[in-house]
């Protein structure tokens, strides 16, 4: 009986050796890896990166010369298989936020100090009251704008190069 299973075992470590192991990631940036080709979901399976056979492995020169100039063809991607565009893309996303979030606290600065004029101008307590109240709605929207401003000044200086150089992505892919 321990012969059996002995036996046993050793066939399915050394079957197991010699399997394909796939690596594919989701939409949500989660890397996973199976052996079996049908674990992954269908519209997965184009951008799946096979690992390897132990036997590929065990003889890089068989593999030829085709796979080093394949290789050399293949534009570098970060540790999740993302490339130069998804990070440009990223960082131009915030940029556009940032120039947006600027833009509106300007214009709200601009508002609020025209409020305040015409506050301040004003001979009659009850269109103070409704000018004051009004500033204070602008005031708001200001404070929410320059949150978001700094936001995304953080999000471009400090988190987004953080988060490359977890992935590896090229530093330059992410300069503002």
């Amino acid at each position: 009986m321990p012969l059996l299973f002995f036996l046993c075992l050793s066939f399915i470590i050394a079957r197991s050796s010699l399997a394909q192991v796939y690596k594919w990631v989701d939409e949500r940036g989660f890397v996973h890896f199976t052996d079996d080709i049908l674990q992954i979901p269908e519209k997965y399976r184009p951008k799946t990166e096979t690992i390897g056979i132990a036997e590929e492995k065990a003889n890089p020169k068989a593999q030829g010369e085709d796979s080093v100039s394949k290789n050399k063809e293949e534009p570098y991607k970060d540790s999740l298989g993302r490339s130069e565009a998804y990070w440009k893309e990223k960082v131009g996303s915030w940029k556009k936020k940032l120039m947006s979030g600027e833009e509106k606290v300007e214009n709200l600065r601009m508002k609020y100090n025209d409020l305040t004029e015409k506050m301040n101008a004003s001979k009659s307590s009850a269109e103070r009251a409704a000018l004051r109240a009004e500033r204070e709605q602008v005031r708001g929207q200001l404070d929410q704008c320059k949150q978001e401003v700094e936001e995304a000044k953080v999000m471009l200086d400090k988190k987004i190069p953080e988060e490359a150089k977890l992935y590896r992505a090229k530093p330059e892919w992410v300069k503002p």
